[in-house]
This record gives structure tokens, C-alpha cells and sequence, in this order.
């Protein structure tokens, strides 16, 4: 066992610096390339996906309220960096793919067949992480701000403001519903274990729950909580993931 692992790692090392760089630079431009097919084809569904991205605001707002841009080539802008966003969730699949693929040389073979599991359990929970700031945590935060409208104080709120911190929040939670997947190669290195994140589990909950105070929109406590709860949740799913990654360490 240890003989044949060692021919494979050589093998792996004979890949020069110069290959690397060259699979690199494969990698990227099909990564930009699907990036970029994705961003044509959103931008010609821009209007749709306008609706979309507006609907957790636009469902709270006062009857004929409407978002506005306040230059020129502001609604231009918008709508590219719209586009951009529903591109990278379209093509997530896949450029998650391309970097499985980039690092996968340097890899066992018994490794190798954690391509499927890592790009669908990713591409899920990536996700899955948007679909529940969208849905969940969104539309009550919204309407905590809303609530300050009134006769004296009308809402007028710019599209541009109302993209970036809504590309913010659900960036920030897409990444965030990725811990399982950063804990499972973190213990496939050796740098955690199951007995660490337990152990530290109350400093976890701690530090979650200040990621979840900067990462809401809302200063409610209940925003923070619906934040929260998930990624307590994944961080128990973690634990067991680094457990299981652990036993496979251990039988190779």
C-alpha cells in the first residue's frame, strides 16, 4: 500500500511548475467563458430577474413606490452587475467543477472520487444558502426598514444601494452554508478534528452569532437569530463531517 501510494505521489510530482500554470490558465478560461455565457444569457432575461431580486423589497413597500437610479448610466451599471450575479449562481455548478478539476492532479486516487460529492454537496449548499436568505431571513428584515415610512418620511430607495446589499447578504450566506465543505478538506489536512470543534463549540456559537449581527441587514434580533440557527445547525453537520473525513484519512 505505502509503495504504490509513493509511485503515484511521484508521479504527481513530476507535473512541472510550468504545467501547473498551464492547467491554471485552462481552468480559468473555461471558467470565464461559462461565466460569460451566463452573463449573456441573464442579461437578456434582465427584466425578469429584475423582478426577481425585488420582490423581498418591492412586497413591502407602499403602493405606487418604486426603486430609483439617480444618474445616467446608474440603471446601465445595475443591470450588468445583476446580470453578473445570476450568472455566477447559473454557472456555480460548474466553476466549482473546474476547481475540483485544477486541484485534483494533486490528489490520490482514492481521493479523486470526492469530485461528485464536493461539486453537487457545494453547488447545494451554496445554493440553498441564497434560497434561504432570499425566502427567510429577507423579507422580515425588510419590512423592520419599511416600517419607518410614513406621511413625513417616504421611502426613495436607489436600485444600485438596494443591489449591493442584497448581493452582500446572500454572497455572505451562500459562502457561509459552505462550512461543511471547508471542514471536511480542513480535517482531511489534519488541521481539525472532531474532538477540536466540539470542545469548541460555545466559542463557535459566539462567534456565529457576530457573524450573523454583521451579515443581517437588520439590526433585529430576530433577522440575527434566523441567520443564526442554520449555521449552528451546519456547524453540528461539520463536526460529523470531520469525523467521517478523519476515518477516511485513517484508511488510507
Amino acid at each position: 500500500m505505502k509503495n504504490t501510494h509513493t509511485m503515484e505521489n511521484n508521479e504527481d510530482n513530476k507535473m512541472s511548475l510550468t504545467e501547473h500554470l498551464i492547467e491554471l490558465r485552462k481552468r480559468l478560461l473555461r471558467i470565464i467563458i461559462a461565466l460569460g455565457v451566463g452573463f449573456g444569457v441573464c442579461f437578456l432575461f434582465k427584466d425578469w430577474i429584475f423582478d426577481v431580486i425585488t420582490r423581498p423589497l418591492t412586497d413591502v413597500l407602499p403602493a405606487e413606490s418604486h426603486l430609483i437610479y439617480i444618474s445616467v448610466t446608474e440603471a446601465f451599471f445595475v443591470y450588468m452587475k445583476l446580470s453578473f450575479f445570476a450568472a455566477l449562481m447559473v454557472t456555480s455548478p460548474f466553476v466549482l467543477y473546474q476547481i475540483w478539476k485544477f486541484i485534483s492532479p494533486g490528489l490520490l486516487p482514492r481521493e479523486k472520487k470526492y469530485v461528485a460529492p464536493f461539486v453537487i454537496s457545494s453547488s447545494l449548499l451554496f445554493i440553498g444558502g441564497i434560497l434561504f436568505g432570499y425566502f427567510v431571513v429577507l423579507p422580515p428584515a425588510f419590512k423592520f426598514f419599511i416600517s419607518f415610512n410614513s406621511q413625513y418620511l417616504q421611502a426613495m430607495i436607489s436600485f444600485r444601494e438596494y443591489l449591493s446589499l442584497f448581493v452582500t447578504f446572500l454572497l455572505g450566506f451562500g459562502i457561509s452554508f459552505e462550512l461543511p465543505v471547508f471542514i471536511f478538506f480542513l480535517a482531511k489536512l489534519g488541521v481539525v478534528n472532531a474532538k477540536m470543534l466540539s470542545k469548541q463549540r460555545k466559542f463557535a456559537i459566539l462567534f456565529i452569532f457576530i457573524l450573523a449581527a454583521i451579515l443581517t441587514p437588520s439590526p433585529d434580533a430576530l433577522s440575527q437569530i434566523l441567520m443564526a440557527i442554520p449555521l449552528m445547525f451546519l456547524y453540528e453537520i461539520s463536526i460529523f463531517v470531520a469525523k467521517v473525513a478523519r476515518k477516511e484519512k485513517k484508511t488510507i
